[in-house]
This record gives C-alpha cells, structure tokens and sequence, in this order.
C-alpha cells in the first residue's frame, strides 16, 4: 500500500468516525432549533449553585412548550456558570441568560409560544420570564413567595423547587432590582458582556456551577 493511499485510508476512516458521532453532537447551544426534544412528561432538574443545591420537579401538562425549552436548555448545560442576577426579596430570583454573549446572542429571538396559565405562581414554583404575548426566551424566575397577581399577566409556571428552596431563600439579594429601575445588573450588558461584567461590577452574586436532569 504507497503512502498516498495509507494517507486516503486514513481520512476516510476520519470522516466515517465524524459522521458516525454527528447525531450525538448535532445539538448546540449555538443553534436553538436543534434543541428541539420533547421533555418527559415529567423530570427533574438538579442545580448545584455557590450557595447549595437546589431540585425543581416539572410537569410537562403544566405549561407543555415551558417545559420542553427548560429540558433542552438544562440538559445542554445552558445554565451552567449563569448568575442570579435580579433577585428580589420577598418577589423572586430571576436567571437564564447566559455567561457567554455569543450564546446569548444565539437564543435573543429563540421564542416559544405561550402556554395556558394551569398553575398559580405559588412559592417555588418555576416560570419563563416574559416581555410580551410569544416572547419567552431562556429566562426563568423562581417564586420566593405567593405571587397570584402573575397569573392574569400570562406567567405560566412550569414546575416547582422541591428541595433545596432553603438555597433558593439564601441566595444573594442585596444588589436589587436591575437598572434602569434600580442598582442591580443591566440585562443588556450582561447580554453584551456576560459574566465579565457581572464578575467585576457585581461579584456577590450566586451562580449555578451545573445543572443537570435527573
């Protein structure tokens, strides 16, 4: 066998192995429509944050299409190394955008459709943060307390902390409601500069080291 057709062997049985990994890996956090998987009808999301660990239970009859994206996102390792960056004592902490802004930037228009509010935003529970009919994204807030009042604005829970929501309690709140409205983080900056900013001009706040379905 002459080097040439060695060297010919060689790549074919290159591009066979790639081709052969290519449906395990085809999902990315760079492109949103590949992570397109139906949840279970039920599953668990286990976060381990710098405060302690936290499981939430989701119920896909609650809020189908909440529950989907929240599946896809977790088991890709989207939230992974993401801040709690509004955190409202007595209100509930808000997370979901990502430490990276070219991911960031990947999922800006990757909207779901809403889903019937079947659930009310009872402590714990977990819903998508919303700017509008059609408009959820990546951003989920967990309740600290009974926030009824959300349910006529279209916020569908999805799930509920069902351990750990003393973590939940514990993580940081000094820095408040976000900017313009108060001191906390900009969102368009962290969208624009991720964790690089939230490190240095925010360094209390808890983060999620990984996040995981169980």
């Amino acid at each position: 066998m002459t080097t040439r057709t060695v060297v010919l062997f060689a790549a074919t049985l290159l591009i066979s192995a790639t081709m052969a990994e290519a449906p395990s890996s085809a999902a990315s956090l760079g492109d949103p429509a590949s992570l397109n998987a139906r949840a279970p009808d039920s599953y668990k999301a286990k976060f381990v944050t710098s405060k302690g660990t936290f499981v939430i239970q989701v119920n896909r009859d609650w809020a189908p299409h909440g529950a989907d994206r929240f599946y896809n996102l977790v088991k890709a390792g989207f939230y992974n190394d993401a801040r709690f960056f509004r955190v409202i004592d007595g209100f509930m902490v808000q997370f979901g955008i990502s430490g990276n802004p070219d991911v960031s930037a990947a999922w800006s228009n990757a909207n779901i459709p809403d889903d019937p509010v079947r659930e009310s935003n009872a402590r714990g529970t977990v819903t998508f943060a919303t700017a509008g009919p059609n408009t959820r994204t990546t951003q989920v807030f967990i309740n600290f307390n009974n926030n009824a009042g959300l349910n006529s604005q279209g916020f569908a829970p999805f799930g509920k902390v069902i351990s750990g929501m003393d973590v939940v309690d514990s993580l940081y709140k000094g820095y408040g409601e976000g900017a313009p409205r108060g001191n906390g983080p900009n969102q368009a900056l962290i969208k624009a500069q991720g964790n690089a900013y939230l490190v240095t001009q925010f360094p209390k706040l808890d983060y999620i080291q990984k996040a995981t379905i169980e």
